[in-house]
C-alpha cells in the first residue's frame, strides 16, 4: 500500500479501539505503535503536534481522536 497506515494508541483507549474497529471492518490495514510501551512513539505523536491518542496517521497527515476528518482521511484507502 501506497500509504501506510499508523495508530498510536495505549492502553484501555476506547477511542483507539472505535479507531482500529473502523480501519480493520474497512479492510485498511495499520501499524499500531503503543505510547505506553515505548516512549519513542510518544515522541512520535509529539512531533505531529499531539500530546494524547488516539492519533491516526496517513501519508503525511495525522488526525487525532475518532472524528469525522478522520473518516475523510481514510475514505480513499477503504477496500471493497
Amino acid at each position: 500500500m501506497a500509504n501506510e497506515v499508523i495508530v498510536y494508541t495505549t492502553n484501555d483507549c476506547v477511542e483507539c479501539t472505535f479507531v482500529k474497529k473502523v480501519l480493520t471492518e474497512n479492510g485498511i490495514p495499520f501499524d499500531v505503535r503503543n505510547i505506553a510501551e515505548n516512549e519513542v512513539y510518544q515522541k512520535e505523536v509529539e512531533r505531529y503536534g499531539f500530546l494524547g491518542v488516539p492519533v491516526t496517521v496517513v501519508g503525511d497527515r495525522a488526525v487525532k481522536g475518532f472524528t469525522p476528518e478522520l473518516i475523510e482521511l481514510l475514505e480513499p484507502l477503504k477496500q471493497d
